[in-house]
């Protein structure tokens, strides 16, 4: 086995991410701001900012298809595509419906969270990924602690708390997709 240095990814791709994360951590903190103050009961205002918030998922993971040159994480990107715009559907169908809300997030913070530590392994090469690779983690802890909750649940509010940690880790990857990627040395058989 010998070891093989490949060049950093080009700057476009890790420009386009850094401008796509940093708009994420500002709908994520924008988002959680409305729906703490709106979420309890949980009525019109906060039933439309559940949808919103997987179709802006939708339109973020679009967009960094058709900008990002890293082809080998767009199977991931379309499967997360999928499952938010389904997650959307199905939060309007739901309603008001606290136990249903908390289940319906709960399993995309887990599908979500899974893509998104999948797509961070995957563009580990371009830096910056870190963040990534561990809010996906934790999008999956998360969303197994909410949808195991939801049962005796008597608030959504802490949906606002896990778009806020979403958002945080937004903002450290964009911070750190600033800095010059390195080479990366990848085994070769």
């Amino acid at each position: 086995m010998t070891a093989t240095i490949t060049a950093p990814p080009s700057n476009s791709t890790r420009l386009a991410l850094r401008r796509l994360y940093f708009a994420r951590f500002v709908f994520a903190i924008a988002w959680a701001a409305l729906f703490a103050a709106t979420s309890s009961p949980v009525e019109s205002f906060a039933l439309v900012l559940l949808v919103i918030y997987p179709a802006f998922d939708v339109v973020a993971a679009v967009i960094d298809t058709r900008t990002s040159s890293d082809r080998k994480s767009y199977g991931a990107l379309y499967l997360n595509v999928a499952m938010s715009a389904v997650t959307a559907v199905v939060m309007a169908v739901v309603g008001d419906d606290t136990k249903g809300i908390l289940l319906v997030w709960g399993a995309w913070a887990i599908t979500a969270g899974a893509v998104q530590l999948a797509v961070g392994i995957m563009r580990r090469a371009l830096g910056g990924q870190l963040p990534m690779m561990l809010s996906g983690g934790i999008s999956i802890l998360a969303g197994t602690f909410i949808a195991t909750s939801a049962q005796n649940a008597e608030s959504v509010s802490m949906i606002a708390g896990y778009a806020v940690l979403g958002g945080v880790f937004f903002l450290v990857s964009a911070l750190r997709l600033g800095r010059p990627a390195r080479p990366v040395a990848e085994a070769v058989s």
